[in-house]
């Protein structure tokens, strides 16, 4: 507020607005939740093929599968995102092989990292795929929807996914080796992305300096300690005849509740809002074939028209008016291409100094 008007009450916008339960969010919440729990009892067959040594990591993924239908529920509905979703998503049903391509590069291969640098492209496609494959592995075996049976000899062992056997491999061969140890394997993936990250925010001047602990330390300790525990307990098993195994148990326990926790309310979220980044892609792609705006002083081309038609509907959504009168008639703010806002801005200063 302007120093020299103190005693002027607030506007209604500069009000602090009460805390409402958002009921959008609350359902979808439930929503997510329930679609997991049922899963669980149906791939599971009734519960016939779960483990109950694993209850506590099933419930810890339940309620986070509620914080995260929660917190996407309320970024997604948010004006810019959901009008990129909306473009997103129906772009994708007329051109399902652009969203292929695009999530291909967007969301596995990174490539818009390796742009950037070839280290912190390695660095990602460490992390993310270690961390990739070791959900992939830990949520069907933890859920009941993949088991292991003995087969006719006590030398095989069945796969069976959704209680139905689906393949059959000797203890002693390679895959079976790849399947016990895809855990580790995963590990190893993650470790060196670990180092990689730590080496990168504790050498590099530019990271260090707008780092904060929330947000860039603490996720890479809570990875780093479900990835080391989980690699202490093989090591318990494998070389220490299960020495302290126990304990690990509940330690490993503990970390991954932690990240499973810590994903909805921090920087790992964005593992969920990367889905918005491949809408984008599409929706540029789409603006770049489509008609072009011109801007309203130069009239030279300077964005795609679906864009600046879009940006000004968010505006408007967010109480945001850039409408101006002119000589010529009304002008949106959206119309004018940076060249001439730079101009605009030299203009009205001079104005202001009388010049």
């Amino acid at each position: 507020m302007n120093s020299n008007f103190p005693n002027l009450p607030p506007t209604d916008s500069q009000k602090p607005k009460p805390l409402q339960l958002n009921k959008t969010a609350l359902l979808a919440g439930l929503a997510f939740a329930g679609v997991l729990s049922l899963t669980i009892y149906i791939g599971s067959h009734g519960l016939r093929n779960f483990d109950p040594a694993l209850v506590w990591y099933a419930v810890a993924s339940v309620l986070a599968a509620f914080a995260v239908g929660c917190r996407f529920t309320v970024w997604a509905l948010r004006p810019a995102a959901r009008m990129y979703f909306q473009r997103g998503l129906k772009l994708a049903w007329w051109n399902p092989a652009l969203l292929f391509k695009s999530s291909g590069k967007k969301m596995a291969a990174q490539t818009f990292i390796k742009e950037r640098s070839h280290y912190r492209w390695i660095m990602h496609l460490c992390l993310s795929g270690g961390s990739t494959l070791a959900f992939a592995v830990t949520f069907p075996l933890v859920f009941g929807w993949v088991h292991f049976d003995a087969g006719a000899t006590a030398e095989i062992y069945v796969v069976n996914v959704f209680g139905i056997a689906v393949r059959e491999f000797g203890i002693h061969s390679i895959e079976a080796w790849l399947m016990f140890n895809m855990l580790n394997i995963a590990a190893a993936f993650v470790m060196v992305g670990l180092l990689m990250a730590g080496w990168r925010r504790l050498t590099n001047a530019g990271v260090r300096a707008v780092q904060s602990f929330t947000e860039d330390i603490l996720p890479l300790l809570i990875i780093f300690a479900v990835t080391a525990t989980g690699l202490m307990l093989t090591v318990s098993y494998s070389f220490l005849q299960g020495r302290g195994h126990s304990f690990l148990v509940w330690v490993h326990l503990l970390t991954v509740v932690a990240l499973l926790f810590y994903i909805p309310f921090g920087k790992l979220f964005h593992m969920f809002q990367r889905l918005c980044s491949v809408c984008v892609s599409l929706y540029q792609k789409a603006g770049a074939d489509g008609p072009q705006a011109s801007c309203a002083m130069c009239r030279d081309p300077f964005a795609s028209q679906l864009h600046v038609d879009d940006l000004k509907t968010v505006l408007d959504q967010l109480g945001f008016d850039y409408r101006f009168a002119t000589e010529k008639g009304e002008v949106h703010y959206q119309d004018i291409c940076p060249k001439c806002r730079r101009r605009l801005v030299a203009v009205n200063q001079g104005k202001t100094i009388g010049r």
